[in-house]
């Protein structure tokens, strides 16, 4: 889900919020969860469809901050079940073990969204997470054809502490078929299996909010499944 009716909020001191959503129920499997959208990511992913929040600065002007999400939730204690922190990239915000602090300490679970460019970041906040939805973005050697970074090995790193840390995920990739022909997600099954991953959630790509007309305008085609079969992998396409 992309913030497209959020209320643009406020910059506060560690934590750049571009937008919140207060009901989603696809943000976090099967709960009920706002969702704050963290302002600034460094990668450069073409199908990205919340464009508006790669910068680090939010556009439009401020209109709510932490504060006045933290006290809208405090009123919904009982009727949400979650909160999830998205972006842009949420682990880049310096903010971010606090506020999930805060969330845990209002009662609700606490969820990330996160394509794990910093290993060191990930690793600080996985204590204070009960989920998180992992995108990996292309082979690991490759990652520049999606992400416009050679950030393959973090991404590998952050996947292997989420694995080894026991917090419930949920490891997704979106898919096109321009980015990751078939050759490359067959090398991103058998990657996945040899760090132990045995669910893999591949998302079609969708054209809203994509600034990129190139990939926008493409034909949809289906993923080629039946070469991504693997004894011990259970594949997903949503």
């Amino acid at each position: 889900m992309h913030p497209s009716s959020v209320t643009a909020a406020s910059a506060t001191p560690g934590l750049r919020i571009g937008g919140w959503e207060k009901l989603s129920a696809v943000d976090f499997p099967g709960r009920l969860a706002a969702v704050v959208f963290c302002q600034g990511c460094a990668w450069r992913c073409g199908y990205c469809h919340n464009p508006h929040l790669l910068a680090f600065a939010p556009s439009s002007a401020p209109t709510a901050g932490w504060g006045e999400i933290l006290r809208w939730l405090e009123r919904r204690r009982g009727l949400l079940d979650a909160v999830v922190f998205s972006g842009g990239e949420a682990t880049l915000q310096a903010g971010l073990g606090a506020a999930l602090r805060d969330v845990r300490a209002l009662g609700f679970e606490a969820g990330l969204h996160t394509g794990g460019p910093s290993p060191a970041r990930l690793a600080a906040v996985l204590p204070e997470l009960d989920w998180v939805g992992f995108d990996v973005k292309a082979p690991f050697d490759a990652y520049e054809t999606v992400t416009r970074h050679r950030q393959g090995a973090h991404a590998r790193e952050s996947l292997r502490l989420l694995l080894a840390s026991g917090v419930a995920n949920e490891v997704r990739t979106t898919w096109h078929p321009a980015l990751l022909p078939p050759a490359a997600l067959r090398v991103m099954a058998d990657s996945l299996v040899a760090e132990g991953v045995t669910d893999w959630v591949i998302q079609r790509f969708r054209s809203d909010g994509c600034l990129d007309a190139t990939l926008a305008r493409l034909p949809r085609e289906e993923p080629p499944l039946a070469l991504l079969e693997r004894p011990t992998l259970r594949i997903t396409v949503r």
